[in-house]
């Protein structure tokens, strides 16, 4: 996706991507505890098989990729949290957050990302989390 530089579905070990269509506009925060995590430990620790994955569909809005994303999950966060509990730390206070539409591990972690209708909500967010969390916050448009 960073190289392609456009939004894409992964799938297997990330190495399978289908193009996405362009993301809903909305404001987006990702956040990382500071933690160390190799992607090869967290696969080595994530038990059962993969989720069955239904077929990509498009998105009409903000809340329509929400429901998406949900139906979706990512089947290594558990596996994570196990490693790096600091994971399920950032995950409980996004998903508290204030107008939060959704909240959860991108890939393999540390790092997390939310969901806002805009760009203020997202940034009030990131304003009452611990000082030492990495934040970058950005805008989908």
């Amino acid at each position: 996706m960073c190289f392609a530089g456009r939004t894409a579905f992964a799938r297997g070990v990330g190495d399978e991507l289908k193009p996405a269509p362009v993301l809903p506009d909305c404001g987006l925060l990702l956040v990382n505890p500071g933690v160390a995590l190799a992607t090869r430990d967290v696969f080595a620790a994530r038990r059962g098989k993969f989720s069955v994955v239904a077929p990509v569909r498009g998105w009409r809005d903000l809340v329509d990729f929400c429901e998406l994303l949900r139906a979706r999950d990512n089947d290594l966060t558990l596996a994570a949290m196990s490693l790096q509990p600091a994971i399920g730390e950032v995950l409980e206070r996004l998903r508290r957050a204030d107008g939060v539409r959704h909240a959860a591990m991108s890939g393999s972690g540390a790092t997390c990302f939310a969901l806002f209708d805009d760009l203020a909500r997202a940034e009030r967010a990131a304003a009452g989390l611990p000082a030492k969390w990495w934040r970058h916050l950005g805008r989908f448009a």
